[in-house]
């Protein structure tokens, strides 16, 4: 279940643009979660780029596609939204909402020519704003004597943890975050490590962000 909960996004709001045969495509887009969020974004770029000749749009929320949506808005049918969309499914981006944004320089391109500018928009948007794997992440608290930490901080390294929180009291209280998944194996690792001097207290759920480098959407 919880590799499901797991996705990829765009790391921040951002827009790129890309100048095709004298036209200019901008693209802009948001992290959305909802089709409220999607809509008001569209809204807000397509009315700060009113005086462009199109204002095509797509979005994607949920998981699953749960809620998806593409516009043409005026352009020939099939030849933006849809290539915009299937830009951010072939990307696996999830909670997406991108406005491309035409300003026609002239030069009419042609079905193919279009779904091409308004795909490699979305990429190319993609690219420079950076992608960003969520992680459910479990919090795990327990506590360690002095005398015993440097194993535990050693083992914690070792194993790429994300500690939280150290506090130090008459014992030291860490916090740290771990994939779903691995809860069983890390407790079953530190009760060992501790002679099963050890005692666990599960924190709060969160979703983590960890960079994805380019062009390894696919591998995720």
């Amino acid at each position: 279940m919880s590799k499901e909960e797991n996705f990829l996004t765009i790391k921040e709001n951002g827009s790129a643009e890309l100048i095709i045969k004298k036209s200019k495509f901008i693209a802009s887009m948001a992290r959305t979660t909802t089709t409220d969020e999607a809509n008001a974004f569209i809204q807000e770029i397509s009315k700060k780029n009113r005086d462009a000749t199109h204002n095509t749009f797509a979005y994607t929320i949920g998981l699953n596609d749960d809620q998806v949506k593409a516009s043409d808005n005026g352009e020939p049918s099939g030849t933006a939204g849809i290539p915009e969309l299937k830009a951010l499914q072939l990307m696996k981006l999830k909670n997406v909402t991108v406005v491309v944004t035409r300003y026609f320089g002239g030069i009419k391109l042609g079905a193919g020519g279009l779904i091409r500018a308004y795909s490699n928009s979305v990429t190319n948007a993609v690219e420079k704003i950076g992608v960003v794997k969520r992680v459910l992440q479990q919090e795990l608290i327990f506590s360690v004597p002095y005398n015993r930490f440097d194993e535990v901080d050693h083992y914690l390294k070792t194993n790429k943890f994300f500690v939280a929180d150290t506090e130090y009291g008459v014992d030291i209280k860490i916090h740290i975050f771990l994939d779903m998944d691995d809860q069983e194996q890390t407790k079953k690792d530190l009760t060992n490590l501790l002679a099963g001097q050890i005692s666990f207290t599960n924190g709060e759920k969160r979703y983590n962000e960890i960079p994805v480098e380019q062009n390894n959407y696919h591998e995720q």
